[in-house]
């Protein structure tokens, strides 16, 4: 076992050990339906630069209204999308990316959208990346969520927990830590999953920005620098 897999894994075990396996990503409908599928792909767009709370109030204006369907955010005029998913934040820019999307998956599946995320990961992720949008972090949140397949989802949380444990370089790129999780972890979509989860939660409650708090952090008996790359972070 390399150095860098035992860090990685005795991290994650520190994690899991205080939050407990996190259960992620949430979706009513069960993320192994169609319905739970889609809901994970809508909320990883709506979830850009906003909480999750907000991101549930907007999904449920759309099941409210019984619009929580390709066919509908298709054809639903975008200031009507966008006055429903208004907690969201962003909501004329995040209609569009929404409409975007529901076109995209139409256009190649119809209105399958587990029939459009069951290919290769790395076809997907050539696919939805092509629709605007649809970034890195969104992408593989899609692949790894809904589609159930191996792609390292990396956010801020991840990337500010990587740089003050000594990982990663601050000016490292998405591709480079995505390939440092990818060659060292084992193939393993559940943990993956799970791994990415625990790192969030780490990231909101202890591993902040600007103020972290290190004390009663999971991961506070790893060598580490809370200070590390702060004018970047």
């Amino acid at each position: 076992m390399s150095r860098i897999l035992q860090k990685l894994m005795a991290m994650y075990e520190a994690m899991r050990k205080h939050f407990g396996h996190r259960a992620w990503w949430p979706s009513q409908d069960g993320a192994d339906t169609p319905e739970g599928k889609l809901e994970i792909c809508l909320g990883a767009i709506l979830t850009q630069n906003t909480s999750w709370r907000n991101v549930e109030a907007a999904l449920d204006n759309l099941r409210a209204a019984g619009r929580l369907s390709l066919t509908d955010i298709d054809a639903m005029p975008p200031e009507q999308l966008a006055e429903l998913i208004r907690p969201a934040g962003y909501f004329n820019v995040k209609a569009r990316r929404l409409k975007d999307f529901a076109a995209a998956v139409r256009a190649a599946a119809g209105d399958d959208v587990a029939g459009f995320l069951d290919r290769p990961a790395e076809t997907l992720r050539e696919e939805l990346l092509a629709i605007r949008g649809v970034g890195l972090e969104t992408a593989d949140s899609m692949i790894l969520y809904a589609a159930g397949k191996p792609s390292f989802v990396v956010d801020a949380y991840t990337f500010r927990i990587l740089v003050r444990h000594g990982l990663i370089g601050f000016d490292d790129d998405y591709a480079s830590v995505k390939a440092l999780f990818e060659s060292s972890l084992p193939d393993d979509v559940a943990l993956w999953n799970d791994f990415h989860a625990q790192l969030v939660e780490t990231g909101k409650r202890f591993c902040k920005k600007r103020r972290p708090q290190c004390d009663g952090c999971p991961l506070e008996p790893f060598e580490h620098d809370p200070e590390a790359g702060m004018e970047y972070l």
